[in-house]
């Protein structure tokens, strides 16, 4: 007998949707064989737990009977979690857009029993309204077709599985240089709005990878509109509402321009990349503003995204008691209520007014005080805030959203531990190796890496996303405290994500594992989406390996992924920015290699004097003597110690081993690294 089957799933999305009268099921082999059997398509319903429309579709149509019965008649109904399947998800959304739609979730496929997709849209409402149909008009002329025209069927399937099956030209030799990727970080920064930051219009993205890139072209080349372009997204970003001024955390975007109103769902990989950027950000410009906002963030992360697993949570809600933002907006009574004589003065810093400024409601913001303000005043708000915080933990929170994904806490680790370099904090350094340690424990299984784990089981085998960030947060770790161990790990992921994931005829990573059989196509790309593309990252993790291990491989799998990815980077720099990114580091590697016995357990002084004033990223290694170095490696022609040195390099140029924090900034000029 046909029956809703999710209740024995574990994610937290697929538990919302257990009770509704769909009869569900979970993305399978049972749910192709029946569709074969019976003959019918497949209705493949994709989102995650955070996701505001997702919910509204939820209570309008999955919840509603008659539309539940026209679905459970004439369709065999799939719900997917895309961040638990971002392999699935990631194949649809393609092929969403190879038919010229905007994505988004819920994400609304029909797919044949074969798996291949013919029609599809995101958000469809009950009745005809946003310029789109109905519902159950979609669900009646889809079965309409599938019964009788099913020639249109095949005929839009053929053209999706071209369209997915699609590989980028892969580029000429020397395409991509120094001075191209300069030239394609000035057109990306022309994009950006030079007021408000981001680029131009609305809604408005963090795109992380986009402005990391342009923050790594600023640091290695004088340009100072994509300088400022960054600087400015930054600030009107923490300053705007779609950060929270009170708990911590970035929402994962804004519907409008100024950075003011969001959709109040807050998302593990964005206030990890937001984290990243900000230290470097910080540490080139001594911003308080930036250094407050990543203590606040961190702070949030470790406190409240930490599950009782021991890693980081993927997400929170954007709505609670039915409504999105309830949590999160005031009422300038209920600000003069709980602020007394202090009220005032924070309804002024704070935009609060009685009309309110988001649906009648007071979204906090800081956006017509963009600086901070004196110490006294700063002071005040600061108190202000803890009291309005203690008042909203007594509401309803939003939906918590517990999964642990390999990929997110693979950014957050490496987040973390930056962080924790760039400001000398131990207790991040110690939340970074705690989870790295926790996601070994629950997602290792001795051989390969796997994908998310919830409720002490394990679900699907790691993406080249969760490798890639991974490797990075491994790398990360030993840059920051000198542990080898974190060095051999990198090694270890690096050959397993090579055994499942590497193309050895085009080169570059399959984004799901050879190992994974349930897909029509193994997809594989160089774009970025909210977060960086493995290829862009792996660039960057292969640099610094090939560096601080000498073993070619990996200098060969890089070059391998910038002729696959380079000339489609550089047509389309918007799409592509993590492999320009990872490119940078390939072409221009600078180095620095901190020798001596004392190198675990706290910050040389000559390494601190570098992180603050190099600004481009650089390869950090540590090592107890220099001649334990690769062979080739053009630090170990200089005179080696066991006494602590530092040696700085640019491609194969080293300057003298730095015993001084002189000895460091004069090496920087030597080498083209003092900041301008």
């Amino acid at each position: 007998m046909p029956a809703n089957l999710l209740g024995l799933e574990t994610s937290p999305y697929l538990l919302q949707h257990k009770d509704n009268p769909v009869h569900w099921m979970p993305w399978g082999d049972a749910a192709f064989s029946r569709a074969r059997a019976e003959d019918r398509p497949i209705l493949l319903s994709i989102g995650y737990a955070a996701c505001h429309w997702c919910h509204v579709m939820a209570h309008e149509s999955f919840e509603d009977e008659m539309t539940a019965g026209i679905m459970n008649a004439g369709f065999i109904n799939v719900k997917v979690d895309r961040e638990e399947r971002p392999d699935v998800d990631r194949i649809y959304m393609d092929a969403l857009h190879a038919l010229g739609e905007q994505g988004g979730w819920p994400l609304t496929m029909f797919i044949a029993p074969d798996g291949l997709p013919f029609w599809g849209g995101t958000y469809f409402p009950p009745e005809s309204r946003y310029g789109r149909p109905s519902f159950n008009h979609v669900l009646n002329e889809i079965s309409r077709i599938w019964n009788h025209e099913r020639h249109k069927v095949e005929s839009n399937g053929s053209a999706l599985r071209q369209a997915l099956q699609a590989r980028p030209k892969p580029a000429e030799p020397n395409e991509l240089t120094l001075d191209t990727i300069a030239h394609a970080a000035t057109l990306v920064a022309g994009a950006v709005d030079p007021q408000l930051g981001g680029l131009k219009g609305e809604p408005k993205f963090p795109q992380s990878p986009l402005f990391s890139f342009l923050w790594e072209s600023a640091a290695r080349n004088a340009q100072p509109q994509v300088w400022n372009a960054v600087t400015t997204t930054l600030t009107r970003m923490s300053q705007g509402g779609i950060f929270d001024h009170l708990g911590g955390g970035l929402s994962r975007y804004s519907v409008d321009a100024r950075w003011l109103a969001p959709h109040f769902e807050k998302m593990l990989y964005d206030n990890a990349q937001y984290v990243d950027l900000l230290t470097r950000a910080w540490v080139a410009t001594q911003d308080p503003l930036f250094r407050q906002r990543i203590d606040e963030n961190i702070a949030f992360v470790i406190g409240s995204m930490t599950t009782a697993a021991g890693a980081f949570a993927s997400s929170y809600d954007a709505d609670s008691e039915g409504e999105e933002g309830r949590f999160y907006v005031w009422s300038k009574s209920e600000i003069d209520s709980l602020l007394g004589d202090s009220a005032p003065t924070f309804r002024q810093v704070y935009d609060v007014t009685a009309q309110g400024n988001w649906e009648g409601h007071t979204i906090l913001n800081r956006l017509a005080h963009l600086d901070l303000l004196d110490p006294e005043t700063e002071s005040t708000l600061a108190a202000c805030r803890q009291k309005l915080l203690g008042a909203r933990a007594r509401r309803v929170p939003p939906g918590y959203d517990d999964k642990v994904l390999t990929d997110w806490n693979g950014l957050m680790i490496e987040a973390l531990a930056n962080a924790a370099l760039a400001l000398q904090r131990k207790d991040w350094l110690a939340a970074a190796v705690h989870a790295f340690d926790r996601i070994v424990t629950l997602l290792w299984d001795g051989d390969s890496l796997h994908h998310a784990w919830r409720a002490g089981q394990i679900r699907g085998h790691a993406t080249a996303d969760d490798y890639a960030n991974f490797i990075a947060a491994a790398l990360a770790l030993h840059a920051a405290g000198g542990d080898p161990s974190y060095l051999d790990w990198a090694g270890r992921l690096a050959k397993s994500m090579a055994d499942t994931h590497w193309d050895d005829e085009g080169g570059g990573y399959y984004f799901a594992s050879s190992r994974t059989t349930d897909l029509i196509i193994h997809p594989k790309s160089g774009h970025d989406d909210a977060t960086p593309n493995a290829n862009g990252t792996m660039l960057r993790n292969l640099a610094r390996l090939a560096h601080l291990t000498g073993k070619q491989t990996y200098h060969e799998q890089a070059e391998a992924i910038l002729r696959a990815y380079s000339a489609q980077a550089l047509s389309n720099p918007f799409a592509c920015p993590s492999i320009l990114r990872g490119a940078l580091m390939l072409l221009d590697p600078i180095q620095v290699i901190l020798t001596g016995e004392q190198t675990h357990g706290g910050w040389s002084p000559l390494l601190s004097r570098f992180i603050a004033l190099n600004r481009p990223e650089a390869i950090v290694g540590h090592i107890a003597d220099a001649s334990l170095l690769p062979e080739d490696h053009p630090a170990r022609m200089k005179t080696a110690s066991y006494d602590p040195r530092l040696y700085i390099c640019r491609g194969h140029t080293c300057a003298a081993p730095c015993q001084t924090p002189d000895d460091v900034d004069a090496a920087l000029k030597l080498l083209g690294l003092t900041a301008a």
